[in-house]
């Protein structure tokens, strides 16, 4: 008798939120009081093996029920799909979510509904790497490349990218890549650090948390800036003196200024050697950052976290506009768009150093940051990783940060899965946690 085919059966979803406003952990110009939170997905079947797919997209407080409400609208897209196919070729799901032609209308490709997409695409990569015993970066490195091209929609990037392209790119991304991967497994892959850098943080903490991170291996450090001149001058003169000369000083302005005004503000600061500038206008400017990056130099020019489709890259790409790529691993449709931006990225010849930090992002980018070194660009020269110690805690497999390095993952899956016991305590409004404040929108437990 035949095996029943097993399928999905329920998506699950949960609006989870940490208080780290309290300790304006994660604040910056343009968000001064984050509270971190966690639109969270999880895929069950009735397969036999009862594994299931984790994954989520990152938001920053209220409306992280409105993301929750995104992801739910896409259940019927999901349910009853067959497992084994389902992870055997996850851009067929992709594909039909994103041309949902009702719920594209909400973008189209951009936006809660594009990180809704995201956040249940990586759940499927989670479970389709678990039920192959591999952590993602092991089963994305292993793929064929034909395979990892179909993968891709193309749409919108051949005069930029064609999957002929990629297909060579990917075809010589396997050189030497059994070096590389020995390489990873002993060293890890380089990581640097914004925990010190918060722009809530006294001067004291600032030094004492800079100097922490080059004792623990950290090569670089980042600095929110943008709030206040004065106030910037005197941190990273605060910040460089406590890492010394050696070490890379990067800012993030998280999109606070004018073009003029970006200018204006990094030539100030460049007496502190900054790596680069980081998100320094609007993130939908194309030729504002272009034009940034081309009167700021030798400072260098960061954006992607909040570039909302693999069409935004490319154009950033193709006009110029930076020397470093950000990806995000929640913010565009999950693993399959992200592997159309690092092709991208790889075809241009700009590295990729991927933002994380937030909820969980440090724990899904990883994966991605070590496919690109092992299967794309080859390489770990001016590739970073960015880290902040925050929330790993709440994760099943958390990071694990060796000497500024970040070790690769070995567990099967994408990271993913949190802690049950975080779930039920973090779960907004009636977790634990929620439940003892008297005004949950202050984050203050009784």
């Amino acid at each position: 008798m035949s095996q029943a085919t097993a399928r999905i059966t329920a998506l699950d979803t949960h609006d989870i939120r940490f208080p780290t406003s309290r300790e304006l952990d994660g604040s910056d110009a343009m968000n001064p009081d984050p509270d971190y939170s966690a639109a969270y997905a999880v895929l069950r079947s009735d397969a036999a093996d009862g594994l299931e797919g984790h994954g989520f997209t990152f938001t920053i407080g209220r409306g992280n029920d409105v993301q929750v409400a995104a992801i739910e609208a896409l259940r019927g897209h999901v349910l009853g799909r067959d497992v084994e196919e389902l992870c055997a070729d996850p851009g067929s799901l992709s594909r039909d979510l994103v041309a949902d032609s009702q719920l594209r209308w909400l973008g189209p490709e951009k936006g809660v509904m594009h990180m809704a997409i995201g956040a249940v695409v990586n759940a499927v990569w989670d479970l389709a790497a678990r039920r192959a015993g591999k952590p993602l970066w092991q089963l994305l490195a292993d793929a064929e490349p034909e395979w990892l091209v179909g993968q891709i929609d193309f749409r919108y990037l051949t005069d930029a990218l064609t999957p002929e392209e990629a297909l060579g790119l990917l075809r010589r991304g396997r050189e030497g890549a059994g070096d590389r991967r020995a390489r990873l497994l002993e060293r890890g892959f380089p990581a640097y650090t914004t925990s010190p850098g918060w722009l809530g943080y006294d001067d004291d903490k600032l030094r004492r948390l800079a100097a922490q991170a080059v004792t623990d291996g950290f090569r670089q450090i980042k600095l929110k800036v943008g709030a206040d001149l004065a106030d910037d001058v005197r941190r990273c003169r605060a910040a460089r003196a406590a890492v010394g000369p050696d070490v890379r000083l990067a800012i993030d302005a998280n999109q606070r200024w004018n073009v003029d005004e970006a200018i204006r503000w990094t030539r100030a600061l460049a007496e502190f050697g900054p790596y680069w500038i980081e998100e320094p206008t609007s993130p939908d400017d194309v030729l504002g950052h272009a034009r940034i990056r081309h009167a700021v130099g030798p400072v260098k020019v960061a954006a992607g976290e909040h570039l909302h489709n693999r069409v935004m890259f490319k154009q950033m790409l193709q006009a110029g506009a930076l020397d470093i790529v950000q990806i995000d691993a929640a913010r565009v449709g999950g693993v399959n768009e992200n592997l159309a931006i690092l092709l991208l990225a790889a075809r241009f010849g700009v590295p990729v150093c991927p933002h994380a930090g937030g909820v969980g992002l440090c724990e899904l980018v990883q994966h991605l940051a070590m496919f690109d070194y092992l299967a794309v660009s080859g390489s770990t020269e001016d590739r970073v990783i960015e880290y902040v110690d925050h929330l790993h805690e709440h994760f099943l497999t958390p990071v694990v940060i060796r000497d500024g390095h970040y070790s690769a993952p070995t567990a099967p899956g994408f990271s993913a899965a949190m802690r049950p016991e975080s779930v039920a305590r973090y779960t907004f409004p009636g977790g634990t946690y929620w439940a003892a404040c008297p005004d949950p929108r202050k984050g203050r437990a009784a």
